[in-house]
């Protein structure tokens, strides 16, 4: 069972026809709009009630012509012999509630003609039919409905096949013994007037209803009421023009919610697609937010040039990363190149001094590439590095650990921080290998004391790392975080220290930042709070 239905779900994606998003939603907009009708079309709600009200009209009407027979019919007892009603009797009232279903009613063949009657009708039933035939004649007048009138044996004694016999009926049946029925019957030489009419139920039935005439306590007649319903296209014939001027202005709604949508939604989406292609390329930019778009699809074009903007820049970094490292690398490589080659082609020739200070030449290259390699690795770490949930430590502890690791006679680290400081959003490792670069590029620099302090600005706390030594050139200080930018390339500096200690900090929320002074070196570390 589950392959075939894969197997069903895998044709029917090879034969799925593409799209636009346009014609999706003006497709969802129109059969939207079309639900009612097709419901009241194709569950024949409407038409079942139009059938229902009919029933409950012929339902009145054999009441009203039932009593009126059983008032006039011949023996029976004046009205002043019969007992008063009672109005506050809760059985009083004695509402027929219709019973035709029209999606569920059996509709039986067309009613027959009455067969021969084997005797002669009741005479009182002739005589009740002589002076009931104006009324019944008025009442047909008006509502259309064919009346016709039996005895008690079922024998038509005025309508439609008079002499005949009905008792075999079977709704005849029911009213000889006492109840009311309604039925419905096919017309037989019914033939559809209108284009739609094969869509209706009702279009070629008619509703019988039988009702007896109660005289006495006896059932001396039954009275059949027939009618057609009231067809549900044949209403919608007559309005036609109004149906027309209500479907232009659902239609007209509905081109201008699709334009509403198109310039919403669809518009935006291709542009922001189209810009998207362009920069795959390389020759497009950010586009800017169209002012008719959802706020959902500006969010979207804001957050597209955010990405963009960090594609690009990420992408200016990558450039300028590999052609430092690129140079970088080139320099030490060049002099193992240019050593080994020397001592390839004279080292017959040469003094032991000579080899010895070509070979130590290549373990110092060697041994700077191997701190590049080592650097960048952390570097890359920090550049991965993401923040850790629930994560929190006490700043001050970290602080004082890398004075105490640190501190030593010629060059003094002291760690003064309040012991109320919150505590940061950042692992207590991070805020070490940070605090420890820092106190290493002041010592690296020539400085002789660090002192690390910290306060809390309510949104971040600041760790403060200031120095005794020469500072930082003015010019140099826009470069200090700038991969592979050092100023002690002879004494072995990669330039990668500052690059990865901020790259930490980032990744946890902070920021190491340079702060310019008149005395020695001063960073910061900013962190979140916990």
């Amino acid at each position: 069972m589950i392959a075939a239905l894969s197997a069903f779900k895998d044709a029917i994606k090879r034969r799925w026809p593409a799209l636009r998003l346009r014609s999706i939603l003006l497709a969802v907009l129109m059969f939207a709009a079309a639900m009612p009708a097709l419901g009241g079309i194709f569950l024949r709600s409407y038409e079942n009630t139009l059938v229902r009200q009919t029933e409950a009209e012929l339902n009145a009407q054999g009441a009203a012509l039932a009593a009126a027979a059983a008032a006039l019919w011949p023996g029976a007892p004046p009205a002043s012999a019969l007992p008063e009603p009672d109005p506050e009797d809760p059985a009083y009232y004695r509402p027929e509630k219709p019973s035709i279903d029209l999606s569920a009613a059996v509709i039986l063949p067309e009613r027959p003609t009455p067969a021969p009657a084997a005797g002669t009708p009741d005479p009182d039933a002739v005589a009740a039919a002589a002076r009931l035939d104006r009324i019944f004649a008025d009442t047909t007048r008006s509502t259309l409905a064919a009346v016709v009138l039996t005895d008690a044996h079922g024998r038509v004694v005025r309508g439609l096949g008079a002499g005949g016999d009905l008792s075999t009926l079977p709704e005849v049946r029911h009213a000889l013994s006492g109840r009311s029925e309604t039925v419905l019957r096919r017309i037989g030489q019914y033939r559809p007037r209108y284009i739609w009419e094969w869509l209706s139920r009702a279009s070629a039935v008619r509703l019988h209803h039988v009702r007896p005439v109660v005289v006495d306590g006896r059932t001396v007649g039954v009275l059949l009421l027939s009618r057609s319903p009231r067809g549900l296209f044949k209403g919608l014939h007559e309005d036609r023009g109004k149906l027309l001027l209500g479907a232009g202005v659902i239609l007209l709604v509905l081109f201008s919610l699709a334009g509403l949508v198109s310039r919403g939604v669809t518009r935006p989406i291709e542009q922001l697609s189209a810009a998207t292609r362009a920069m795959a390329t390389g020759q497009g930019d950010a586009p800017e937010t169209p002012r008719t778009a959802a706020v959902e699809i500006q969010a979207l074009y804001d957050d597209f040039r955010a990405m963009a903007g960090a594609i690009d820049k990420r992408s200016r970094y990558l450039r300028d990363f590999a052609a430092a490292l690129s140079h970088e690398f080139k320099t030490p490589l060049a002099g193992v190149r240019g050593a080994i080659e020397l001592l390839q082609d004279h080292y017959p020739t040469m003094s032991q001094a000579e080899r010895e200070r070509f070979l130590a030449n290549i373990a110092a290259d060697n041994a700077r590439l191997s701190a590049l390699v080592g650097r960048l690795l952390e570097l890359a770490r920090a550049d991965m590095a993401t923040p850790e949930a629930g994560v929190a430590a006490a700043s001050a502890a970290a602080a004082k650990s890398v004075a105490a690791a640190l501190s030593t006679p010629a060059f003094a680290v002291t760690a003064d921080l309040s012991g109320d400081l919150p505590p940061v959003a950042a692992p207590l490792a991070m805020i070490e290998t940070v605090l420890t670069v820092l106190v290493e590029n002041s010592r690296q620099a020539g400085a002789g004391k660090v002192a690390i302090s910290g306060h809390d600005r309510g949104q971040a706390v600041v760790l403060v790392v200031a120095d005794d030594g020469p500072g930082v050139a003015s010019a140099d200080a826009a470069r200090l975080f700038e991969p592979f930018f050092t100023t002690r390339r002879a004494e072995g500096g990669t330039g990668l220290g500052l690059s990865i200690a901020r790259s930490l900090a980032r990744a946890h929320g902070g920021e190491v930042a340079y702060v310019a002074g008149a005395d020695g070196a001063r960073f910061t570390l900013s962190l979140p709070p916990a």
